[in-house]
């Protein structure tokens, strides 16, 4: 039994007009427990929407039209709110939200906002709580000294290094890492992925990693889902993705990925833009911007088809 199952999700957001942006259109993903996923594609194909949907944390014109999201077996999507909040949110699924300075409360000290995380979950003193926060800073690399401070006493990298201790309060069974690494230079970039891999390997936590940059997911991620324009287009082990991957799409993201490895080359880019998910385009989504497309791109949209045991591509030429 997987530990995370989404079936057939449909998360639209609704706009002026009655009209609806398709940010998650019909897509379905599993977990298993100790596994991590990564989302990878381009700003505005749909990941961070799917990873909100499965928190619950959608904004009031987010809604899930169909499609059921199970964790442990578990209906959590038709779970009342507040039962959800004590009983899933943070507790068995956390999350690394990609702006920390934005998710953090200013005014309050970080300790304490770990501290009220745990309190609300769990029934344990403040004392006590306080003294596992400690516990996570040292987890994370942070003295815990500074469990005292504000979020604007510390760097963007340290910032980031809390929001996953908060994560982790209740120790929970997934974390959905939403882009954590975006907006921090490259070394620091490097320190909290390094980080992020430790803690998933040590504390055998199932993980979902959100981001753009395909060459972080293949250093964490069991497998990858390939997401464009609200679908998932290709899904599978990371090897067989970077290895031989066989959606035009997959194969554009690669090759503007750079390498320290082999022979210099000039980075390609995938020419176009993402369309506007308020009136996609018929047939294949990715046809307008595919070197590939045939007519039949055009006119009808591809399933996702089996190419091996565990791998499924969305693609007229598989």
């Amino acid at each position: 039994m997987p530990l995370l199952e989404v079936n057939s999700l449909k998360m639209y957001y609704e706009v002026k007009g009655k009209r609806w942006v398709k940010a998650v259109d019909n897509v379905s993903i599993k977990i298993d427990r100790g596994e991590s996923l990564g989302l990878a594609g381009e700003s505005g194909c749909g990941k961070t929407s799917l990873s909100l949907s499965i928190m619950r944390l959608l904004p009031p014109n987010g809604k899930v039209l169909s499609g059921e999201i199970k964790f442990e077996n578990e209906d959590i999507l038709n779970m009342g709110y507040k039962l959800f909040k004590k009983k899933i949110a943070w507790k068995k699924i956390s999350l690394v939200p990609q702006a920390a300075m934005s998710a953090l409360n200013p005014v309050m000290k970080v300790g304490d906002q770990i501290v009220e995380a745990i309190i609300f979950h769990e029934d344990v003193s403040k004392e006590e709580a306080l003294e596992r926060a400690k516990t996570l800073f040292k987890l994370v690399g942070l003295d815990p000294s500074r469990i005292n401070d504000y979020p604007h006493e510390f760097s963007g990298g340290m910032r980031q290094r809390v929001m996953i201790a908060m994560a982790l309060a209740c120790n929970p069974k997934l974390v959905i890492a939403d882009e954590p690494t975006s907006a921090l230079d490259v070394i620091v970039q490097a320190q909290i992925l390094s980080l992020i891999k430790d803690l998933q390997k040590n504390l055998n936590l199932s993980m979902i990693l959100v981001t753009h940059d395909l060459s972080i997911l293949s250093e964490i991620c069991n497998s990858i889902a390939v997401m464009y324009a609200g679908k998932i287009v290709e899904y599978g082990p990371t090897l067989d993705v970077y290895e031989d991957p066989q959606h035009p799409y997959t194969k554009g993201l690669l090759a503007a990925t750079p390498s320290i490895k082999g022979t210099r080359r000039r980075l390609k880019s995938i020419p176009g833009t993402p369309p506007d998910l308020l009136n996609p385009p018929p047939g294949c989504r990715f046809h307008p911007r595919c070197p590939y497309a045939k007519d039949i791109c055009r006119k009808e949209e591809p399933p996702l088809v089996k190419v091996g045991e565990k791998r499924v591509v969305a693609c007229h030429e598989v």
